[in-house]
């Protein structure tokens, strides 16, 4: 008994420290379909981040990059062993600017994402914390905001700051401030309906019994629990950042050839392409936005199932009717279900000593 007892503890400080980290923490959680779904989404997630960082090493030309050490490389070549992907109608290596423009993305992502977050979540505290006509106003903004198409918003905002054609911080600027006004609201909303909700449980009202003030109780009792739902809109914001970046591309609004890679860009040039036979020019571009948008989006879709508590009640009884023969339901031992299996004990099959069926 002392042994049993013991080897469990023994074996938790060594997982301790790995269950910390989130990745990891999700993956043990998850089961059957939704960890498959995790892990594919982790997988196509991390070869993007790991191109875009790697991309200076992995592209075989840069991004407005025209000539090689043989010459011009010459506009729509077809794929071949100098041009695994083909070349563009402007003449760019096509794999080139389909690995610098993860950079690109992965940049918008930061951005933006990372300003809204910031900016939503502080205005979120602050509203559900005092009320009053502050957090009437700000209620109002936030909707008013909500209201706007993203693209719409991002075409007005890279015609202003760089009257639509762009540099590389141009168009990453008027992408990422486009999307940040936008995805503040939604930001605002969740941190302020937890803000509500936790300024009125029993360790707000000890702080404040015991003099903290209003600075200390929001930024340091308050955040921490409110901001555990963040990760979940966090990738899905990020997928649409992506999307609102290829779409200003796309429309003529982006970044220039010569500043840096865009996939929405590109397929704007190929579109004559493809009524010509060109497949390659606009094909890869595509995938590119496709697979990304995808990979985030299915990691954001199984941190939101995990996070649901209805689900993890659904995975627990699963888990616990895939181990119920291995359940010790009789003194002495562990029910064997007998070679019928469990179908056999329902249907009321009995079985010797020998495994061999008794007939009734």
């Amino acid at each position: 008994m002392t042994e049993t007892a013991t080897t469990p503890g023994a074996a938790r400080p060594g997982h301790r420290w790995r269950d910390r980290i989130p990745v990891v923490h999700q993956l043990r959680q998850s089961v059957g379909l939704q960890r498959g779904m995790l892990v594919a989404g982790l997988l196509i997630t991390g070869v993007f981040v790991l191109t875009a960082i790697f991309a200076p090493l992995i592209a075989p030309y840069g991004y407005n990059q025209l000539r090689g050490p043989d010459g011009p490389f010459g506009a729509q070549q077809p794929p071949s062993a100098e041009h695994l992907l083909g070349t563009t109608v402007g003449g760019y290596d096509v794999l080139s600017r389909v690995i610098w423009g993860t950079q690109t993305a992965l940049l918008v992502i930061i951005v933006a994402v990372t300003l809204s977050l910031f900016v939503g979540v502080f205005l979120g505290l602050i509203s559900g914390y005092l009320g009053g006509w502050l957090d009437r106003v700000l209620v109002v903004l936030s909707d008013a905001i909500y209201a706007f198409p993203s693209l719409l918003l991002a075409i007005v905002m890279a015609i202003v700051i760089s009257g639509g054609q762009s540099s590389l911080w141009g168009g990453i600027l008027a992408a990422a401030i486009s999307i940040t006004v936008v995805f503040i609201p939604q930001y605002f909303r969740v941190i302020r309906a937890e803000t509500v909700r936790m300024k009125a449980e029993a360790f707000v009202e000890s702080a404040k019994v015991l003099g903290a003030s209003n600075p200390r109780i929001i930024f340091r009792h308050i955040l921490r629990n409110a901001t555990r739902t963040l990760p979940l809109i966090f990738t899905l914001n990020s997928s649409e950042a992506i999307l609102t970046l290829a779409g200003l591309g796309f429309l003529g609004f982006g970044i220039e050839p010569t500043a840096a890679a865009e996939w929405g860009y590109d397929l704007n040039k190929a579109l004559s392409d493809v009524t010509s036979g060109i497949w390659w020019t606009a094909l890869f571009p595509g995938l590119a936005i496709v697979f990304t948008v995808l990979g985030i989006t299915l990691v954001g879709e199984s941190l939101n199932d995990l996070a649901d508590p209805r689900l993890r009640g659904r995975r627990r009884v699963a888990q616990a009717a895939g181990e119920v023969a291995e359940t010790s339901v009789v003194p002495g031992g562990t029910l064997d279900a007998g070679p019928g299996g469990l179908a056999g004990l329902e249907d009321g099959e009995t079985f010797d000593e020998h495994g061999i069926e008794v007939k009734r």
